[in-house]
């Protein structure tokens, strides 16, 4: 058995590690610039509708596995056990709903952005506003996440301990951050999440292999040591460690479960990757594809944060730059040294890079598509305008995700993402489902439903200890608190519902019964649809 040992990265790896990690972010760079999206509007949001299932499934899943998968649950792993691996579950079940209900319709209804799906059938001016509102804020939540993450990592690589440093390093990668979006538009985007996708997944399989070869091949002796490694000892193996020692915190596993199952569904990054194939059967094998990749991915995660446990041991990943989410870069360097902590480092950027190139190109499109087009110009922006006013909000974005980033910074990039989950099953979710099974939604619904749910996950979260009133808290020295969860999803997500219906049967709108009997026929068969 191998005893848990503290990890120090000598200072004589550092320029190694960032030549490394250089050297792939310089390749993926030209990667993008080289099949970057230069041509018409479709080419810049959605490639054209020119990937096929199998392609855009393993760029799905490159959208989709972020900081909060690699780092953030490895990480979760490492330090709470089986609390930790509650993240992967959570993560890959949400699929189902994708799958089953929302993947095709929506492909057949929709063009560029999910505001195309909500306003098919309802008015265009309010529900486009309230469509890209929904898309910035649950953006921004998960980039910060994102780019905190990546500023971890770099901090990590660099040995950059204090507060100052890490935060320079912050603004320096949401810069590279941006460039991608700007220079590639979505085909860049993609092919540099399929990249990443495969290396990814290439990565955690060779770190799971030479892992279990340090432990012979015996999963209970490499559990064994990571109870050895971790201050809670086997406690690791059973639930309660994060969530079930009080009634609050098993009120927040609820919450939290509630966020990762029902959010993807409302993810507007994950719904516009739908539109970059073109048919709804390629949509479908789309998130078959992904699913199984994620698959592999999270079982691997498992042994990986277990690993660290055992390799690095509980006290040194708290101790290094970006705390938990330090424990696979760590576990790297103890299984592979300088070289692989370089290379599973860069993968780990780039993961974040193609996570984040993918929700800024999200948000931009939005605002650009359904508010600039069709809410100021009402329709008479011409394609060049759409694109540089989507290219100035990329800007913009990436700003106010560096500026949040800051803030909360050593924070598990996990918990974080599921917050941006809440968000998203809050503001989108109802709304999406009862805009394509129910025929009596209206309009007054739609925005009742999505402010509503934006509205309560905002103000719980900021009345909850992720805010104040504990020490993990973005600011721990106030107390403002009252709502006791860490996650909002338990209140805010049945607000949601339960305001779709109130606004649907209290609103004057009535439903356009002939618009309704035309989005039924084309999320069904895609007569009608683009690429039909």
């Amino acid at each position: 058995m191998i005893s848990a040992q503290s990890t120090v990265i000598p200072e004589d790896t550092v320029l190694v590690n960032t030549g490394v990690f250089a050297a792939f972010v310089l390749i993926t760079l030209l990667i993008v610039y080289r099949v970057g999206s230069r041509g018409s509007t479709s080419d810049f949001f959605v490639a054209g509708s020119s990937f096929s299932g199998v392609q855009n499934g393993v760029a799905l899943s490159g959208d989709y596995l972020s900081a909060a998968s690699f780092l953030g649950i490895a990480g979760a792993i490492a330090i709470y056990g089986y609390d930790g691996f509650l993240y992967s579950i959570g993560f890959l079940v949400a699929w189902l709903i994708n799958l089953l209900l929302l993947a095709e319709r929506t492909r057949n209804t929709g063009r560029f952005t999910m505001g195309d799906v909500l306003a098919f059938r309802m008015k265009q001016r309010p529900v486009r506003a309230a469509a890209s509102i929904s898309t910035l804020a649950i953006t921004i939540m998960y980039m910060i996440a994102q780019v905190a993450g990546a500023g971890g990592l770099v901090a990590l690589l660099l040995d950059v301990h204090g507060q100052l440093g890490q935060a320079a390093v912050i603004a320096g990668v949401g810069v590279v951050m941006m460039i991608y979006v700007l220079v590639g538009g979505m085909k860049g985007t993609t092919w540099v999440q399929i990249v990443k996708a495969v290396l990814l997944l290439l990565s955690v399989l060779l770190i799971t292999i030479f892992l279990m070869g340090k432990f012979s091949y015996s999963f209970s002796g490499l559990l064994d040591a990571a109870a050895a490694g971790n201050e809670h000892g086997r406690d690791i193996f059973a639930p309660g460690v994060k969530y079930g020692t009080d009634a609050v915190s098993k009120l927040d596993f609820i919450s939290l479960s509630m966020a990762l199952v029902l959010g993807v569904g409302g993810l507007p990054h994950v719904l516009m990757r739908f539109y970059t194939v073109p048919t709804a059967r390629e949509a479908r094998r789309s998130v078959v594809w992904a699913t199984w990749v994620m698959a592999i991915f999270y079982l691997c995660t498992l042994v990986i944060g277990y690993g660290a446990s055992a390799m690095v041991g509980h006290e040194a990943i708290m101790a290094a730059p970006g705390a938990e989410n330090s424990a696979a870069p760590l576990l790297a360097y103890e299984i592979g040294g300088t070289v692989f902590l370089g290379i599973v480092a860069a993968v780990a950027f780039a993961t974040i890079l193609a996570v984040v190139a993918g929700l800024t190109l999200t948000a931009s499109a939005s605002f650009a598509h359904d508010v600039y087009a069709s809410v100021i110009r009402d329709g008479n922006a011409d394609g060049d305008q759409v694109v540089r006013v989507a290219r100035i909000t990329a800007m913009g974005i990436g700003v106010t995700s560096i500026l949040g980033g800051i803030l909360v910074m050593g924070q598990n990039v996990a918990f974080l993402v599921s917050l941006a989950f809440a968000f998203a099953a809050s503001a989108n979710l109802s709304t999406l489902l009862y805009t394509l099974f129910w025929k009596r939604f209206n309009t007054t619904g739609t925005l009742w439903g999505m402010y509503s749910g934006l509205a309560s996950a905002l103000l719980l979260v900021i009345f909850s200890p992720v805010v104040s009133g504990s020490e993990g808290s973005i600011f721990p020295s106030v107390d403002f608190a009252f709502f006791p969860l860490s996650n909002p999803g338990i209140a805010s997500i049945p607000i949601s519902f339960l305001f779709g219906v109130i606004g649907t049967f209290f609103g004057r709108a009535e439903p356009d019964r002939e618009r309704a009997a035309e989005m039924e026929v084309r999320s069904l068969t895609g007569m009608g649809s683009r690429g039909r």
